[in-house]
């Protein structure tokens, strides 16, 4: 298991905004030669690219790193309903966004939310995306089978219930701003959140919409989350055959994740042709709770694993 180390302070990467043929404009980040390998970084809630920071400048010595404030996060577009955040819609603005920058096929690399539309990007578009890696993202059907049955990981998800019901009607004044990150980040998952980035992170979710745009990802996903008093019909695509995923896949999974508990890693390898798993002594927010395991891991992974032709 790889232990934690403490978070450092990185500069700010340049972004520049760029428009998609999905219709939205995303802040992006890049960083690298372009001519090199590329790679596609997917943040979670409530973050941006700058969940990042330490990562880009670890894989950018041999990649071209591209790492987007996602539709609704950072400085990237908010469009207004539940329905411009549907999962397919955020799946196509990956490949939108690696056609605008002229790449053809990448790695998608992906935390939290960002994990979560990695897992489903790599079986929508198996000819863009080459390989995969992703940092505590629960296989959609583990997750939804999990959460019927097992009482803990249930317990563990009622947070899902109350983002749904979060900034809804109108945006949170700043004490409830603060109360969010202090309860998220401080209480909840006791992670240590650098003072320079509080700052953004205030600012940012401090935006009319931000925090409606951040939440209507959760309200648009197709995921039941039962009460703990429910007792739910069981949907009869969890027990269903499962498209498997062709690419080498990468899960870097923190073991003192409070939202997202270890149950959530039975029978994926019967899901995943080529996988890897690998433990680390963290909370959730492992891109800057354990950046430089992260990064040697995410590195090593990735010159170790070539990307294999698609398909037919």
């Amino acid at each position: 298991m790889i232990r934690s180390v403490p978070s450092l302070t990185v500069r700010e990467e340049p972004t520049r905004r760029v428009a998609l043929a999905t219709g939205v404009e995303l802040n992006v980040a890049c960083l690298g030669n372009p001519s090199a390998p590329p790679l596609i970084l997917l943040h979670g809630f409530p973050e941006s690219h700058r969940t990042w920071r330490h990562q880009m400048l670890a894989l950018a010595i041999n990649h071209y790193v591209i790492a987007p404030d996602q539709r609704g996060f950072g400085e990237s577009s908010r469009p207004e309903g539940v329905s411009n955040y549907a999962p397919q819609l955020l799946m196509a603005d990956v490949v939108a966004l690696a056609d605008a920058l002229g790449v053809e096929t990448f790695t998608l690399i992906g935390h939290d939310w960002g994990g979560a539309l990695a897992w489903g990007a790599a079986l929508r578009y198996p000819r863009r995306v080459r390989r995969l890696a992703l940092l505590n993202a629960p296989h959609p059907q583990i997750l939804q089978r999990t959460l019927i049955e097992d009482m803990g990981q249930r317990r563990a998800s009622q947070f899902i219930r109350t983002f749904r019901g979060f900034a809804v009607d109108r945006d949170p004044n700043a004490d409830e701003l603060e109360q969010f990150f202090w309860s998220l980040f401080v209480e909840h998952l006791e992670a240590r959140v650098p003072a320079h980035e509080r700052e953004l992170y205030i600012r940012q979710w401090s935006q009319p919409g931000a925090m409606t745009a951040m939440t209507n990802w959760y309200r648009a996903a197709d995921l039941f989350v039962p009460t703990m008093e429910e007792t739910p019909e069981r949907p009869e695509w969890i027990d269903a055959p499962f498209p498997m995923v062709s690419q080498p896949t990468l899960l870097l999974w923190g073991m003192r994740n409070a939202g997202l508990l270890p149950v959530l890693l039975e029978g994926l390898e019967t899901l995943v042709a080529d996988l890897q798993i690998v433990r680390m002594d963290a909370g959730h927010f492992l891109p800057w709770e354990a950046p430089q395991a992260v990064s040697r891991t995410l590195a090593a992974w990735l010159a170790r694993t070539p990307v294999k032709p698609p398909l037919v």
